[in-house]
């Protein structure tokens, strides 16, 4: 199975459907916002864990470049 961050965004928009289903009301409402809530959880799990290895690829290439000038460091 490979999911994709254009899954994910699938999964949230079919979530706030089901949010914004105005048939939906009572113990069926408050589920459906329990399920929203470990859905949003899941989602910035996922997000965070995908903004970290691209911040780390980020910075294994700028390593490896040998011609970027090194940055001056800032007085106190």
């Amino acid at each position: 199975m490979k999911n994709t961050l254009g899954d994910l965004n699938n999964h949230l928009f079919a979530q706030l459907e089901r949010l914004g289903d105005e048939e939906i009301n009572g113990d069926k409402l408050k589920e459906e916002i329990d399920r929203a809530k470990a859905v949003t959880s899941v989602a910035h799990q996922i997000i965070s864990n995908g903004s970290l290895v691209l911040e780390a690829k980020k910075v294994a290439e700028n390593s490896l470049n040998m011609e970027r000038p090194v940055p001056k460091m800032l007085e106190g």
